[in-house]
């Protein structure tokens, strides 16, 4: 199984699904958006798992992801 999450903030990580899906012997990838990273071939993993943040729906000029 191949689980990537997409991580808006530094301080908003995988946590306890991360431990979930090392337990079960997943494949961890990751997109940081806060740090501009491209996102991923939809075709890359298996499961999507989307963290959360600070930012709000009326936020777009500071949060543009």
């Amino acid at each position: 199984m191949r689980l990537h999450y997409l991580q808006h903030v530094p301080f908003e990580d995988p946590a306890q699904i991360l431990a979930w899906a090392q337990a079960r012997e997943c494949t961890v990838t990751s997109t940081r958006l806060d740090e501009g990273q491209p996102l991923p071939d939809p075709d890359a993993f298996d499961w999507l798992v989307v963290m959360g943040g600070p930012m709000n729906i009326y936020q777009e000029n500071r949060y543009p992801w």
